[in-house]
C-alpha cells in the first residue's frame, strides 16, 4: 500500500464519490489550453507557438452557446499571452468559466533541470522543483486572472508521489491529472491502469484533495474481463487495440473529440452511465481549436467536425439528463458527501 497523500494509493471505499440512489451523473469539460508545438518533436523551452490562442474565442462562445462552463487548465505560455487573459479572464469574470493550472514542465520557470522525456513528466522533478514551478504558476494565474486556480492538471498527466501535498499547502482543492485505463511507464510516466473511474479524496497532512479523473471506459464481449486483456496485448498506439475494438472483444473509449468518433463517444457515455460515474470528464487540447497544430485537426473541416463532435455529444447528454458542471460543482457534491459520511 502506498502511503497516505499520495495519487497511486488507490482509494477506500469510504474516500470514494459515488452518487446517490437516482442521483443523475454530471458532465464537466476540461481543456488543457497551452502552446502549439510539434509533439513529435523533441521537447524544448523554445520555438513553440501561440497562433491557436484567438480561437478561444470562438471555443468559448460555442460552449457559453451551449450553457456549459468549461475550465481552462492554462499553462505558462498562456498566462503569459494577453490575447489568452483578455478572452478567458472576461469570461472568467462573467461566471462564463472557470480557469485552472495545467503544468507544462520545460517551459515553466524555475528552468533549473534538463529538457527530456523523462523531466517532461512534473512528478518526474525533484521535490523542490516541482514545488517551485508548481508556485510559480500559480502566482502568475492568480496575479494575471485575479482569481487562484483551485484545480490542477500536470501535463502529460505526470503526477508524481508528492503531487498531492504540495497541491493542498498551496491552496489547490482537486487534481484531474489521472486518465484511468492508460499506461505511461514506456515513456516514464505514471501506470494508470487500475486508477478508478469515479472521483476520489487523497488525503494529506496539508489538507483533502478530490481527484476527478479524466473519463476513459471499457467496452467489448469481454466485459469485465475486457481491460486485463486489453493492457496484457495492447500497448498505447499499436495496432492491438484497433484488431481487439474491430472484433467486438474490447475497446477502450476516452471521451474526447480527439481521435474518437462520436458514434464511440456516445457509447462511452452510455457505459459510463450504466457504471454510476457521478462524474464524466471530457477533455481536449487548445491547439485543436485551430487546423493544423495537433494531429486530431489537421483542416478546416476536421474543425467542422471537431464542433460538429460536440453537437451530436451534447445533445446526447441532454436525452440520457447529464447536465454540465463545474469543478466548483464537483467539490462541492463530493463534500456533501464526505459530510454525510461522518455523520452518518
Amino acid at each position: 500500500m502506498q502511503p497516505a497523500g499520495n495519487f497511486f494509493a488507490y482509494p477506500a471505499a469510504s474516500d470514494r464519490v459515488e452518487p446517490e440512489a437516482g442521483e443523475r451523473p454530471r458532465f464537466w469539460v476540461t481543456i488543457d489550453t497551452e502552446e502549439d508545438f510539434d509533439w513529435e518533436a523533441p521537447f524544448s523551452r523554445a520555438g513553440h507557438r501561440l497562433a491557436s490562442v484567438p480561437a478561444l474565442a470562438e471555443c468559448q462562445a460555442y460552449f457559453e452557446g451551449a450553457h456549459v462552463q468549461p475550465i481552462y487548465l492554462v499553462d505558462w505560455p498562456i498566462v503569459a499571452d494577453d490575447r489568452a487573459v483578455e478572452i478567458l479572464g472576461a469570461a472568467q469574470k462573467a461566471g462564463s468559466c472557470e480557469i485552472g493550472a495545467q503544468l507544462h514542465p520545460w517551459v515553466t520557470p524555475p528552468h533549473d533541470e534538463d529538457v527530456n522525456a523523462h523531466n517532461s513528466y512534473t512528478g518526474n522533478l525533484s521535490p523542490e522543483l516541482q514545488r517551485a514551478k508548481m508556485t510559480a504558476l500559480r502566482d502568475a494565474i492568480r496575479d494575471r486572472f485575479g482569481v487562484a486556480p483551485t484545480a490542477y492538471r500536470a501535463g502529460r498527466y505526470g503526477l508524481g508521489a508528492d503531487t498531492a501535498t504540495m497541491l493542498a499547502e498551496l491552496g489547490f482543492r482537486c487534481d484531474t491529472s489521472v486518465r484511468s485505463g492508460f499506461d505511461y511507464r514506456e515513456g516514464h510516466g505514471p501506470d494508470y491502469r487500475a486508477a478508478p473511474l469515479a472521483p476520489w479524496w487523497v488525503h494529506t497532512a496539508a489538507g483533502p484533495i478530490l481527484e476527478i479523473p479524466v473519463t476513459t471506459v471499457f467496452g467489448g464481449l469481454l466485459g469485465s474481463a475486457g481491460p486485463p486483456v486489453y493492457h496484457r496485448l495492447a500497448r498505447n498506439g499499436t495496432h492491438i487495440g484497433a484488431a481487439l475494438a474491430r472484433l467486438g472483444l474490447v475497446e477502450r473509449i476516452a471521451l474526447t473529440p480527439e481521435g474518437i468518433p462520436a458514434e464511440r463517444a456516445l457509447k462511452a457515455i452510455d457505459i459510463a452511465i450504466e457504471a454510476r460515474l457521478p462524474v464524466l470528464n471530457f477533455s481536449f487540447h487548445s491547439p485543436s481549436l485551430q487546423p493544423g497544430n495537433t494531429p486530431y485537426v489537421r483542416s478546416a473541416s476536421d474543425l467542422d467536425l471537431f464542433y460538429r463532435w460536440w453537437d451530436v455529444v451534447l445533445d446526447h447528454l441532454a436525452r440520457r439528463g447529464v447536465e454540465a458542471t463545474t469543478a466548483a460543482g464537483i467539490l462541492a457534491m463530493a463534500e456533501r458527501k464526505s459530510g454525510r459520511l461522518q455523520t452518518g
